[in-house]
């Protein structure tokens, strides 16, 4: 008898499990993590049942997931041809772009991001280009203190990077002279643990131990690939996000 209470609860609890939920996985860059995915991840769920997996790896590791089939959809704060362009030039093969399906899930600004005690309240273009490509190293050259310009970049912010090199910096080369850091919360991390560290990222991850000053706007849009058509998990999270606009 007690054997048999054992394996029914044993039972009740494996068919209970959430290891049995359906499982949606979307490789994604900073931008959609932070601005889309992680605030609609416990919502989406719970009106759902369908457990939302985000893997942080950047645009070009989510597009290769893709093309894999590792994850069921690839999200990035670029658009199409900006993220076709960013595989291009990190030798990332594509060997029919139509075989892609694009749509657009939010919009976003790449924002420069210092430490919440930097004195520094606006930067130019030029600064920003002359700041991340190294030429001017010190604080006080763009009336802040005697002390040295820590940069942080991100690995796993290519979409991130891209649009700030291309927009700010008029394709000037970045410094490889960097804190190097892997995803958007980690540059804030790095920027909130050194007062002299700048950096860049999506608006969203700005809170309480760092701030942006006024600089020169990029805006993006923030893109959903999948490949074919969406399969029914993504329709479902295509239509969450679709209604909560």
């Amino acid at each position: 008898m007690l054997n048999k209470i054992v394996l029914c609860c044993v039972s009740m609890l494996f068919i209970s499990s959430p290891l049995l939920a359906e499982e949606l996985k979307i490789g994604a860059g900073a931008a959609p993590t932070e601005n889309v995915l992680k605030p609609s991840k416990s919502a989406f769920e719970k009106a759902t049942g369908i457990n939302l997996t985000i893997l942080a790896s950047g645009p070009k590791q989510a597009f290769i997931d893709l093309d894999r089939g590792s994850v069921d959809a690839a999200a990035a704060g670029l658009s199409m041809d900006d993220w076709l362009a960013l595989l291009k030039k990190e030798g990332v093969t594509i060997s029919d772009p139509t075989t892609y399906q694009a749509v657009v899930i939010g919009k976003d600004r790449v924002i420069v991001i210092v430490h919440k005690d930097n004195p520094v309240t606006k930067l130019s273009k030029e600064q920003l280009t002359d700041i991340f490509s190294g030429k001017i190293n010190n604080w006080k050259d763009v009336g802040g203190k005697d002390a040295p310009i820590l940069v942080v970049w991100g690995g796993l912010t290519q979409g991130t990077n891209s649009m700030f090199v291309k927009h700010i910096m008029a394709g000037a080369k970045p410094t490889t002279d960097v804190i190097t850091a892997t995803t958007a919360e980690d540059i804030r991390q790095n920027i909130a643990a050194n007062p002299e560290a700048i950096g860049i990222g999506p608006q969203a991850i700005v809170n309480a131990t760092v701030r942006s000053p006024e600089t020169p706007e990029v805006a993006r849009p923030i893109t959903l690939i999948t490949k074919g058509a969406p399969s029914p998990k993504v329709k479902k999270l295509l239509d969450f996000l679709q209604a909560r606009k």
